[in-house]
């Protein structure tokens, strides 16, 4: 006799849609609330932008989040690489998406605060340009999955441009201090006048930490998704091989 639940998949956990993530998810929108209030309420104006300059706290959010996601695409292409374990090709999809994400929101609030800044919505600088192939190459990498059939010829393709991906996320960090450019010089570590007051710096923390939260909710979520989505087709194709 069967042991299996009637009406239920093996392989496919049920019922648990409302907790996927679950864990992550209050952290992340009590910290997205926070962040609201320490950057509209808390934050100090700055003296040059006002108020316009608030929209820093997200953006560096944003990109320091896109930059964390894409190292783990490469650290976990390498691991799939070396080991064929698929957990690992799994986690790399899932961080793709998310700093794809994150790196789109973050070239738009870019434009956003660059065109009251400096008069114009772009400019081909060193940094501008090098954060550009960097969101191309995982939007590149996202195409390349749903183009390619065979799983094992997806997962290696796509690990080795998640590869190529992380190693431009330095050059792009690096790029205002290798090369004079119109993006701001940076604030954090930047020369002896860089820096912020301390609630600016306040802020930032409880940014990066929500949209850490955040990343953590997404991330765990879509590893969820993706193991039962891959469950499911592991089954049809049983079924497919069995079938008469």
């Amino acid at each position: 006799m069967s042991s299996e639940t009637p009406g239920k998949r093996p392989g496919v956990r049920h019922g648990n849609a409302p907790q996927r993530g679950g864990r992550w998810a209050i952290p992340a929108a009590l910290g997205l609330v926070v962040s609201i209030w320490a950057v509209f309420f808390y934050a100090p104006t700055e003296l040059t932008m006002g108020d316009l300059q608030r929209i820093f706290y997200f953006h560096i959010a944003s990109w320091w989040l896109a930059f964390a996601a894409f190292l783990l695409v490469a650290g976990a292409s390498i691991a799939w690489l070396r080991t064929r374990n698929p957990r690992y090709d799994m986690a790399a999809l899932a961080s793709a998406e998310i700093g794809t994400l994150f790196a789109t929101t973050g070239l738009a609030m870019g434009i956003i605060w660059a065109k009251p800044a400096w008069g114009i919505w772009w400019t081909w600088d060193a940094r501008l340009t090098t954060a550009f192939v960097l969101w191309l190459i995982y939007v590149g990498y996202l195409l390349l999955r749903g183009y390619v059939d065979d799983p094992t010829r997806r997962a290696n393709l796509a690990a080795v441009l998640g590869i190529l991906g992380g190693a431009d996320v330095p050059i792009v960090y690096f790029s205002i201090r290798w090369w004079r450019t119109q993006h701001p010089a940076p604030v954090i570590m930047g020369g002896p006048d860089a820096g912020l007051h301390p609630d600016m710096w306040v802020a930032l923390l409880i940014c990066l930490a929500a949209f850490t939260f955040l990343f953590l909710w997404l991330f765990t979520w879509r590893m969820e998704l993706e193991r039962e989505a891959r469950a499911v087709e592991a089954m049809r194709q049983r079924q497919l091989a069995e079938a008469p």
